[in-house]
């Protein structure tokens, strides 16, 4: 039987949000939010993957475990690396990067992501939905995901591209990509070694890294798109979208 976890990097000091993780929703900071939907999917034990102290003894009042990591990391899957390393190595087959801004994730959506990954053969495992407003596809803040076939529900197909913009596009099988990860644990010890990218650092999109390298990644649908927070904006939709939450 192979075993998963799942890590969620979160930090304090995010350059378009500062203290996001902080940030209330039903009175409950929303990184809070994001451990519930992770212990909700029941795939596995949860661990928040932070540089402070101060998210770390939230995590823990709220009878979470939480893993204390250094502050210089590149991106959140170095992030969660270290975690792993501190907390699971030789424990765990699978890892998942749930992002930290994602209060909405379906627990049903990472149970899916899991099994995807378990009845295929990839590096790395992912999720999109449809594109339901055109404006979509011209917006730098929701990250497009490319395919060479129509995605349906029970597909996990290879992802041909990852962008925030790009011109000409035609008749190309687009979707919004849901930011979570899953990894075989030898995907991850190779993806931290390798240098950023040239792609990963334009686009600010740390999948590059994996893609530029020759790394498999392949995607599964969901069908909704669950809401993350970039913004103040962000937040006040995901709080409209979660006044009947708990």
């Amino acid at each position: 039987m192979k075993n998963t976890a799942i890590i969620i990097p979160t930090r304090l000091k995010a350059k378009r949000f500062p203290n996001k993780p902080l940030a209330k929703i039903n009175n409950v900071p929303m990184i809070i939010h994001v451990l519930k939907r992770a212990k909700e999917s029941q795939v596995g034990e949860v661990y928040v993957a932070t540089p402070d102290k101060e998210i770390v003894d939230i995590v823990e009042e709220s009878q979470g475990k939480a893993i204390l990591t250094k502050n210089d990391h590149p991106s959140g899957s170095d992030r969660i690396y270290e975690a792993y390393l501190k907390e699971l190595k030789g424990k765990v087959d699978f890892i998942i990067n749930l992002q930290g801004d994602s209060p909405i994730m379906s627990p049903n959506s990472i149970l899916k992501l899991e099994k995807l990954m378990k009845d295929n053969v990839c590096d790395i495992g992912t999720l999109a939905s449809h594109i339901k407003d055109k404006d979509e596809v011209s917006d730098p803040n929701v990250v497009k995901v490319h395919v060479d076939q129509i995605l349906k529900d029970s597909d996990f197909l290879d992802v041909k591209d990852f962008f925030r913009i790009k011109k000409k596009l035609k008749n190309e099988k687009i979707y919004h990509h849901c930011g979570v990860y899953i990894f075989t644990k030898d995907a991850l010890a190779r993806y931290v070694k390798l240098k950023r990218s040239k792609l990963e650092i334009e686009r600010n999109l740390e999948q590059m890294r994996a893609m530029e390298n020759n790394m498999t990644i392949k995607v599964g649908l969901i069908d909704s798109v669950p809401l993350s927070v970039d913004t103040e904006e962000d937040l006040e939709k995901v709080k409209n979208e979660m006044k009947n939450y708990e």
